[in-house]
């Protein structure tokens, strides 16, 4: 073996041990994002060669805006009278009238002086996490891979507190306060709605205990944004007691990057400090229009969205299946890995996408079908996705 292949990497043997562990992922190509869509029968294939159209249980298209008409044509108009692209960081050239307008709206929607948006969530958390630079960061056990990830790179220490149990987070942060040095940095992070799990932050509580040891409280909002009215902050009147809140363009609003918003301090410390931010491209014009558009359309498609949610969860759970959390996100719990993928095998032939859900993205013996209904689903939609579900309990022990 010559001294450089040693010192090389056995990707193969890596993606064997994946397959082996059944973890490995693939591409499945779609035809449209959408509440129906065609999948390719050979994911393989190029060009795909596209199938019978299945409804779409998958997708964080919550709104079903991704598809919207308006949406869409507010994108071709940025397209054509601003570019395709922003050509460089906003730092440099581009800062368009687009993005400011994209701004204003976010931060009237979450009632805050100022809101920057950045190309992605994943960049948002990222590089505000690392740009605050905290000292400590309580952070929720099951808190996004992004905050996870900001959290190291922030180099703080990380105090991981109970999933949504304000009382361990109050109790972690009291015994780590006697110890403390005077004027470290604390910073309190949460997902609002966690989307494996279906359920909500306390988020009062969460505020209640931050502020009794004068920490700051940063709210991802990523599966909130657009489906309340201000996100779960705003829904629950906490505006003015979050110091930074976060949002994605790319789930219920259908369109493509995040942001953050806070007060001026804050969005001029982060478009000058935020790494994801000062050296990235800017978001593209046509995505910026295109969440703005759907920030607009958004409260008319939620009276959808939660009517088919109910049916959905009633549904399921009149057939014996457990449904967890009490939002949008409806995690089906199985248990059993194994079962978890043949439950998702017994979907897919009847015309139902809808992804199993294991470790280790979610606990042992918690292994789920997660689904995501969007207000565009029709009741016939719904109806088909609790007949496949109706179908699998009687021929296997799923429910």
């Amino acid at each position: 073996m010559s001294l450089q292949h040693a010192h090389g990497f056995d990707l193969e043997a890596r993606l064997r041990e994946r397959e082996r562990a059944g973890l490995r992922r693939h591409l499945d190509p779609v035809d449209a994002v959408a509440g129906r869509a065609r999948t390719a029968d050979d994911p393989g294939g190029d060009p795909p060669e596209f199938g019978e159209e299945r409804v779409v249980f998958a997708a964080n298209n919550y709104l079903g805006l991704a598809g919207d008409e308006r949406v869409a044509g507010a994108a071709a108009r940025a397209a054509r009278e601003v570019g395709a692209g922003a050509g460089a960081s906003r730092l440099v050239v581009g800062d368009t009238p687009i993005h400011r307008s994209l701004e204003r709206r976010l931060a009237e929607e979450k009632g805050t002086e100022r809101a920057l948006a950045f190309s992605s969530g994943y960049a948002a958390n990222v590089g505000t996490i690392t740009a605050l630079d905290p000292d400590v960061i309580y952070s929720d056990e099951l808190n996004h891979a992004s905050i996870v990830d900001g959290a190291r790179l922030s180099g703080a220490d990380v105090e991981v507190y109970d999933h949504c149990d304000a009382a361990d987070l109050a109790a972690t942060m009291a015994a780590r306060a006697e110890a403390a040095d005077a004027g470290e940095s604390w910073l309190v992070v949460t997902d609002s709605v966690f989307s494996m799990d279906g359920d909500a932050a306390p988020l009062a509580a969460v505020c209640d205990a931050a502020e009794e040891f004068g920490a700051w409280v940063m709210v991802d909002e990523a599966h909130a944004t657009g489906v309340y009215e201000g996100g779960l902050v705003g829904e629950r009147g906490l505006a003015d007691r979050v110091d930074v809140q976060l949002g994605t363009l790319s789930k219920a609003l259908g369109a493509q990057g995040g942001f953050v918003a806070g007060d001026e301090p804050l969005v001029e410390h982060l478009l000058n400090a935020a790494r994801s931010f000062v050296f990235s491209t800017g978001l593209a014009p046509p995505a910026a229009a295109a969440a703005e558009r759907a920030l607009e359309l958004a409260p008319e498609r939620r009276e959808s969205l939660w009517r088919n949610v109910d049916r959905l969860r009633d549904g399921l759970e009149t057939l014996g299946y457990e449904v967890w959390g009490d939002t949008h996100v409806l995690p089906v719990v199985v248990g059993d890995r194994a079962d978890a993928l043949a439950l998702e095998g017994r979907l897919s032939e009847a015309g139902v996408v809808a992804p199993a859900i294991r470790p280790p993205t979610v606990p042992e013996g918690t292994s789920r079908i997660r689904l995501a209904p969007q207000a565009t689903h029709t009741d016939a939609d719904v109806d088909r996705c609790l007949s496949a579900f109706e179908a699998a309990a009687e021929e296997g022990d799923f429910a």
